[in-house]
């Protein structure tokens, strides 16, 4: 199956060449002059500078020829805009089916990107999501990646499976589309936790403690929304915990870090250059624990920070100060 894959941002360029190794690949990317120079260099010098692209990965500038082209399309855009992608391919794609890259939730209502999806596209739309722990860069080299495609439809999920896979990428399927994105999403406002927490050099301990707590904030929600242990056990929970939190690569992390050493998020957005998704997310996972009634203290305490209500340092107290109690239910 041929695909268009949309959104040129490191991870979209990364999963393009990923499937171009496979086979022919369409790249679009909004910014015309970037794909243009991606024509002439064949490389996304922006974001993963000095990686040459495979030969059958084919650069896009008109969105219309480059859905046309395809069979399938993946998009791989910020959270906050999946939805606009999606209004503005929906006249475009016809009976094509959808997959996509992206992690976290519908910024204001705190919806599931398929619950997005599923709302523009309608219900009969074969979707799929393509999560787990990988870096945009360790993909776009070639080296060793596991990640899970997330599908209740079965025939998509094993053709989104079979575009990305080969010997140094392998794919696992899942039917719990609502896990796997829960994961994705809410790992992101751990990595900012533990690069806080590495950014004021508060020492391994720490940084095990928040991997370990977290885990089990993100199980209690889950459990809450029937989510399946194993899908928050496996790559698209606990293995994208790990890497996020302990890879520097991670936005997310490189956040933390900046705001443990007492920059500003401002300054910190400026030095990543990137969209960092946890800032946005954190809002959403709160608004899910209190919905759900689940209790959530590193989460809520990394949204105070972020929004300006508590500094790092008074929230590593206040969290420090908290009574004995069982660790687990």
């Amino acid at each position: 199956m041929i695909f268009t894959v949309i959104g040129a941002g490191s991870w979209g360029t990364a999963l393009a060449m990923q499937m171009a190794r496979n086979g022919t690949t369409y790249l679009w990317g909004r910014n015309s002059q970037h794909v243009h120079d991606m024509q002439a260099s064949r490389s996304n010098e922006v974001y993963l500078p000095g990686i040459k692209f495979p030969p059958k990965l084919v650069l896009e500038v008109d969105l219309k020829q480059a859905i046309e082209k395809s069979e399938a399309i993946l998009v791989v855009s910020p959270s906050h805009a999946f939805a606009q992608i999606l209004t503005k391919i929906k006249p475009l794609i016809g009976d094509r089916p959808l997959a996509w890259a992206s992690k976290g939730f519908e910024p204001g209502s705190g919806r599931f990107l398929h619950e997005v999806a599923q709302d523009i596209l309608g219900k009969k739309k074969p979707i799929a999501l393509v999560t787990g722990p990988s870096f945009a860069q360790d993909v776009a080299e070639g080296k060793p990646t596991l990640v899970t495609v997330a599908s209740t439809h079965k025939n998509f999920a094993h053709d989104v499976a079979h575009a990305l896979h080969n010997d140094k990428f392998r794919v696992y399927l899942s039917d719990d589309m609502v896990g796997a994105e829960l994961g994705g999403a809410v790992k992101n406002v751990l990595a900012l936790a533990t690069g806080i927490c590495d950014g004021m050099q508060l020492g391994d301990n720490t940084r095990a403690a928040i991997l370990t707590r977290g885990m089990a904030e993100m199980m209690r929600l889950g459990k809450a929304m029937n989510c399946q242990t194993e899908t928050l056990m496996g790559l698209s929970g606990l293995g994208d915990l790990v890497l996020t939190c302990t890879g520097d690569l991670s936005r997310n992390r490189r956040m933390g870090l900046a705001l443990g050493r007492g920059q500003t998020i401002e300054q910190a957005k400026k030095d990543i250059g990137q969209v960092v998704e946890g800032i946005g997310t954190a809002d959403e996972v709160i608004r899910l624990a209190k919905k759900y009634k689940v209790d959530m203290p590193i989460s809520e305490h990394v949204w105070k920070v972020v929004n300006g209500e508590m500094t790092p340092t008074d929230a590593v107290t206040e969290l420090m100060s908290r009574g004995p109690r069982q660790e687990f239910e």
